[in-house]
């Protein structure tokens, strides 16, 4: 779906609203369930959402709908994993749909995407990078590889990778240059490393594109960003 590759406000909401009709047409397609809660989680988890605790008890109320109506479908089960891994926090759980995914589909960039992404919100980012690499050898030129790369990138600085984390979230804006999660990276992969100018130029970029960002709204969204990433967004300036 074009409207869901482009990760913006807009194109998110219109993204929601096709995947809605595909249920109304179909009460059982699990696909068009998943797809819609994993758009509004993204909507929770960017600052997208105008209510988020309407985005978010919908986005596990479509999951779990998806799950009931078929949990053998890779695509299904990767991002209800994720879903899970952002929204609930049963790591186990998360890992383990994750890991099923993957065994069901180890052919799929989603599969593998969205498995890094579950192992990096559980905080193992060295298992996390090698499911984003996977994702990428997937597909080398998915519509959607600024995620990929911005996985990576998280999973960088939570390392303490700075100078690598920089390399791939530049990537993810050549892919998407007003993806907002890759500039807040950035800003505070720059920080850690001095690099105060570019740093400063980065949370600018950021609150151009986000102007009501706050470090504490973003800390409320995602509770298990890494230390570092926040203690890097603090160094660049932006508002707590």
């Amino acid at each position: 779906m074009q409207q869901y590759y482009l990760t913006t406000r807009e194109s998110l909401a219109e993204a929601i609203k096709l995947a809605h009709r595909a249920l109304e047409l179909d009460p059982r397609f699990s696909s068009a369930a998943a797809l819609a809660g994993d758009c509004h989680a993204s909507n929770f988890a960017l600052g997208y959402a105008k209510d988020p605790e309407f985005d978010a008890k919908e986005a596990i109320r479509l999951a779990r709908l998806a799950l009931s109506l078929d949990d053998d479908d890779p695509d299904t089960l990767s991002r209800v994993a994720v879903i899970s891994a952002g929204l609930v926090g049963d790591s186990e759980a998360e890992i383990e749909m994750a890991d099923r995914a993957v065994a069901l589909n180890p052919n799929s960039w989603r599969t593998w995407n969205n498995r890094g992404w579950v192992y990096t919100i559980a905080g193992l980012p060295e298992e996390a990078i090698q499911s984003f690499e996977r994702a990428i050898r997937m597909s080398p030129v998915d519509p959607l590889l600024h995620m990929t790369f911005l996985g990576i990138g998280h999973a960088l600085i939570g390392l303490g990778r700075f100078d690598e984390a920089i390399i791939v979230l530049k990537k993810a804006l050549r892919q998407n240059p007003s993806f907002v999660p890759a500039c807040r990276g950035l800003a505070s992969a720059f920080a850690h490393l001095g690099r105060d100018a570019e740093a400063h130029a980065a949370a600018a970029r950021v609150l151009e594109i986000d102007p009501v960002f706050t470090i504490s709204a973003h800390i409320a969204r995602v509770p298990k960003s890494s230390k570092l990433l926040i203690e890097g967004l603090r160094k660049a300036g932006l508002p707590e």
